[in-house]
């Protein structure tokens, strides 16, 4: 076997690790390259290089490194989840959603994990038994896959119970699909097989072509709450506009994510109003924003309570703008007009080479073309902003 000692490679590993973080994936390929010349090489070198193909783009590059990896190492979960987000990014949904199921028991989804004393539903028709459906990570995930709970229901011809996460509980009381709905904590009624919601895709065969699915938009906003927003935002003339700039920050990947407020100075335009629905530890810039953004921006974050009132906001606004978040999914289930700004190398579910996504028609996606430079991308959402305000006059 060629390639360094056992101690050099993990003085290797160590080094290149924070480069791939920061995006160097130019020159980690530079140093590993000559290591495996002779096409053999340490398990650890082909998956660092692996990912620092995926770090520039290069992803159908890495696809074959990461297969050949999985082959060499089938219990390894880690290589097995790296495999699954590519081939889902690609949009090859077959393997890709079975190879998603190896997703539990590493470094950040072991706490989401659920023992289930009960079979996991095999996509078969199970009339008179009862199907736990339950959410499993984030809020984002949540509304992106509630979709999928009633084509769950007419598959099963079962009984549905939904096991959701308080946060999102009242949004999903008005969706159809399930017959009765128990919180996240709380002890389900009995149930006789279980089903993770980001799994439903891998039972039930999930293509491309299927989507967005129906019914679609799957959500709605309360009336009362759109009134309540309609009438807080009926005094700003000319185009309402919902934005936010970062996620949250123990998000593993939020560093790639997320930007500053101050990037955003270009959306600041005449006629056009920019009310922050940022939430966590960043909303308190929007109080104070930097001179660029001025007074175009109103902070709504201090009054939004939960979820009900961020969809009733994505109601009575013309648009939302924001980096890849839970509010963008709330917007596409809601069948609203979301602009998604998305990182390099950007989660499995905006696919590639697209500005489009087949999950939600109303939702278009901005992309940077080089690893953490937003600038170029906000300046492209400027340019629409200002043709988009310009088409509603």
């Amino acid at each position: 076997m060629t390639g360094p000692a056992v101690m050099d490679m993990k003085e290797l590993e160590q080094q290149v690790r924070p480069m791939l973080i920061a995006g160097r994936g130019v020159e980690v390929e530079a140093m590993i390259r000559p290591l495996l010349a002779s096409g053999t090489g340490p398990v650890t070198l082909w998956a660092l290089l692996a990912q620092a193909l995926r770090v520039q783009g290069r992803v159908i590059e890495a696809k074959p490194i990461q297969e050949m990896l999985v082959d060499a190492l089938p219990g390894h979960l880690s290589t097995r989840f790296d495999l699954a987000e590519t081939l889902l990014l690609l949009g090859e949904f077959d393997r890709g959603w079975r190879e998603y199921a190896y997703r539990y028991s590493l470094a950040h989804t072991t706490r989401i994990e659920r023992k289930v004393q009960r079979p996991r539903w095999d996509g078969r028709p199970i009339p008179g038994k009862t199907l736990l459906i339950h959410d499993e990570q984030g809020y984002g995930d949540t509304f992106q896959f509630m979709r999928m709970v009633a084509w769950a229901k007419e598959k099963s011809q079962a009984n549905v119970i939904l096991e959701i996460n308080h946060e999102t509980a009242s949004l999903a009381r008005r969706m159809k699909g399930f017959d009765a709905m128990t919180l996240r904590g709380e002890l389900p009624p009995y149930f006789d097989v279980h089903a993770e919601m980001m799994s439903l895709p891998m039972i039930m065969g999930l293509q491309l072509s299927q989507l967005p699915g129906e019914p679609m938009p799957y959500l709605s906003a309360l009336p009362d709450r759109r009134e309540h927003w309609r009438k807080r935002l009926e005094s700003y003339k000319g185009l309402k506009v919902a934005f936010l700039w970062a996620g949250r920050p123990t998000h593993f990947n939020d560093a790639n994510r997320s930007m500053g407020l101050e990037m955003l100075a270009p959306l600041a335009q005449d006629g056009v109003t920019l009310f922050s629905v940022q939430k966590g530890p960043k909303e308190e810039q929007a109080l104070n924003p930097p001179l660029a953004l001025g007074k175009h921006v109103v902070s709504l974050s201090p009054e939004i309570r939960d979820f009900e009132d961020t969809a009733a906001i994505l109601m009575e606004v013309d648009l939302l703008i924001s980096i890849d978040s839970s509010p963008v999914h709330l917007a596409g289930a809601l069948g609203r007009p979301a602009w998604v700004m998305l990182p390099l190398l950007p989660d499995w579910r905006w696919l590639q080479n697209r500005d489009d996504t087949p999950w939600y028609p109303s939702v278009r996606l901005f992309r940077q073309t080089e690893w953490g430079q937003w600038g170029p991308v906000v300046d492209r959402v400027a340019k629409a902003l200002a043709e988009f305000k310009a088409k509603k006059g």
